[in-house]
């Protein structure tokens, strides 16, 4: 445990049990972290409170972690003055400074060698009306009886807090702590049945705890909790109630320790909020990379997808999707995702679809993407250090094009024209659907499916780009392949394409495919100075592709490998090497070379 525990003693009386005149305040002690159960440094100041200002003391009990108040138990005053003066004076320190109460406070009843009976009678009025006292502990300085008990529930105090857990007044969890453990249960459920089963329970309990519980041990578990609820166990398994009841039955016999293993196991910190480190691990990507939810990844969230597919017909739909994410504190995914990925015909999200929104969130934003993964317990569940397993990071660009290959799988394509081009038809027929069916649905300007290239399945993302607004500077153009749509049917539409390409592309390493839209329309001509053809020939670009969103036949569904292949290949500048025309060049090249190594082997030939 990385936290430090610092206890400062407030001493009522001291002095009696020595002849020697005691300070105000006694030099700081540390108790080395090796001597300590929980291995934490405590570091303790010794003052009285009677010769110090209640500035001086205000100051001290700020600085602490953990307060522990001393009195005489032989003393029956000192008790009274603990009720009307010590804690009254923290309780109106804390509440009043910060609205909260932060600081956990231990009762101490010093000298019980000289006292027969116990003080705890008096003093359990006193910790029922004080909730922020932890426990009381009567020792002795003088034998030193229970004296390193008193440090250990000080450090306990500090590590393993009641308060943020458990409500004594009403004798049961607190909301916080109910929303936490419950998210822990959901995500222990692995079979999505709401009960967790002997080998769920055993592999919760060797996630926190490192050993897996004997037969028998499971066993009496499960008769406590039978015994003591109405509904904590079900079908021989371990419901919500009965976890619930279960952790609650540990903070009441003082065993806070378990349950903060396991919250703190789930990622969680001593507010019950999920720590920025388990949330958004280290993750470095250098200009250039990108992010990807590689093999184990997908495998997690194919496990999480088959978890919750409870009609198992190989989609989400929107109630399972929202079981998906109870985990969450808020719906990560909006309903533009419906108009994203591939959907079923009734709407739903199918499996692809499902994988293609995880990989556009890895690729735009990998801290979000990070965090949801950790939200859905994916290094517990795999036994991974964090989310960042699950990623990888691409090498750069620039070495891509300078080896020529890439090991990408996923890659970006700008789809650019002007307005009333046809981009979104273009876009939503990338993954099988039709503008002609209005969708209840919020525009999503990404679309992202899966497409085959040389046998290597890719995903290829699409964004739909408003240049009148979003090109404000070079960065906007930066992709992996770049698609500029002109409207056949417009004759001023291929002169803003290329003026885009003239403005964004020409001197750059990013390749671009030209695509006529609406060639289901009689074609106009266009005024700019060259034809569409002309223009591509001169700046060797391929030839325009055609496209309808009516006539969606191979012709139309082949630009979309065409634009991934172009992404693949950059170096190859768009050149299509799957035409009769590229392989022409190549066989004309070989036998150019053929022809001239003929050549020169005769003309060496004849010197000889």
């Amino acid at each position: 445990m990385s936290k430090v525990g610092k206890t400062s003693l407030i001493m009522s009386l001291v002095g009696e049990e020595f002849p020697e005149k005691v300070p105000p305040r006694a030099e700081e002690i540390t108790i080395p972290a090796d001597v300590t159960p929980e291995k934490v440094p405590t570091h303790i100041v010794d003052y009285s409170e009677k010769e110090q200002s209640d500035e001086v003391l205000r100051d001290e009990i700020i600085k602490a972690n953990v307060v522990c108040v001393v009195y005489d138990v032989t003393n029956e005053d000192t008790i009274d003055k603990v009720k009307t003066d010590y804690l009254v004076f923290i309780n109106k320190l804390f509440y009043t400074t910060w609205n909260i109460f932060l600081v956990p406070i231990i009762l101490v009843g010093n000298k019980s060698d000289l006292r027969s009976g116990s003080s705890m009678e008096t003093i359990l009025p006193i910790m029922n009306q004080f909730s922020e006292i932890e426990t009381c502990v009567e020792c002795s300085a003088k034998n030193l009886k229970n004296i390193s008990e008193l440090f250990y529930y000080a450090q306990k105090a500090v590590l393993h807090p009641t308060a943020p857990l458990y409500d004594p007044e009403d004798k049961q969890l607190k909301p916080a702590c109910v929303r936490a453990l419950s998210r822990i249960f959901y995500i222990s459920d692995q079979d999505n049945d709401r009960i967790l089963s002997d080998a769920e329970l055993n592999c919760f309990q060797k996630s926190c705890f490192g050993n897996p519980l004997a037969p028998q041990a499971l066993e009496d578990v499960k008769t406590v909790v039978w015994k003591n609820t109405s509904d904590g166990v079900q079908d021989n398994g371990l419901t919500l109630n009965g976890f619930l009841f279960l952790n609650t039955l540990f903070i009441q016999r003082g065993r806070h320790e378990t349950t903060w293993t396991i919250l703190r196991k789930f990622g969680y910190d001593d507010n019950l909020e999920l720590t920025d480190d388990y949330l958004y691990p280290e993750l470095r990507v250098s200009v250039g990379c990108s992010t990807e939810i590689n093999q184990l990844g997908h495998q997690f969230l194919q496990r999480l997808f088959e978890k919750y597919d409870e009609d198992k017909d190989s989609a989400l739909s929107p109630a399972e999707l929202k079981n998906l994410f109870c985990v969450c504190p808020y719906m990560p995914w909006g309903d533009e995702v419906y108009l994203t990925v591939p959907t079923t015909e009734q709407g739903y999200i199918s499996n692809l679809g499902y994988h293609c929104q995880w990989m556009l969130s890895a690729y735009l934003d990998i801290h979000r993407c990070l965090e949801h993964l950790g939200y859905l317990g994916y290094p517990i569940l795999t036994e991974q250090d964090s989310q960042t397993a699950a990623i990888t990071v691409t090498r750069e660009k620039e070495v891509d094009l300078e080896k020529r290959q890439t090991q990408r799988s996923v890659f970006l394509c700008k789809v650019i024209g002007p307005r009333g081009t046809g981009k979104t038809a273009f876009l939503q027929s990338f993954v099988g659907r039709s503008v002609l069916v209005r969708s209840p649905y919020a525009f999503s300007p990404y679309v992202i499916n899966r497409v085959q290239i040389s046998n290597h399945e890719k995903f290829l993302i699409l964004n739909e780009v408003d240049v009148e607004t979003e090109f404000l500077k070079a960065s906007d153009a930066s992709c992996d392949v770049a698609c500029l749509m002109y409207d056949t049917s417009d004759p001023h539409s291929f002169d803003y394409c290329a003026s885009i390409y003239k403005q964004h592309y020409m001197e750059s390493n990013i390749p671009c495919v030209l695509v006529a839209s609406k060639v289901d329309l009689p074609e106009a001509k266009q005024v700019h100075g060259m034809t569409p053809a002309e223009f591509c020939y001169k700046h060797r670009l391929p030839p325009p592709l055609p496209f309808s969103s009516l006539l969606l036949d191979s012709t139309s569904k082949n630009i979309y490998s065409r634009l991934a292949w172009a992404a693949m290949y950059p170096h190859l500048k768009g050149s299509d090497m799957s035409n009769t025309s590229f392989w022409l060049r190549v066989a004309l090249g070989s036998a150019v070379v053929a022809v001239l190594g003929f050549a020169i082997y005769r003309a060496v030939a004849r010197l000889k």
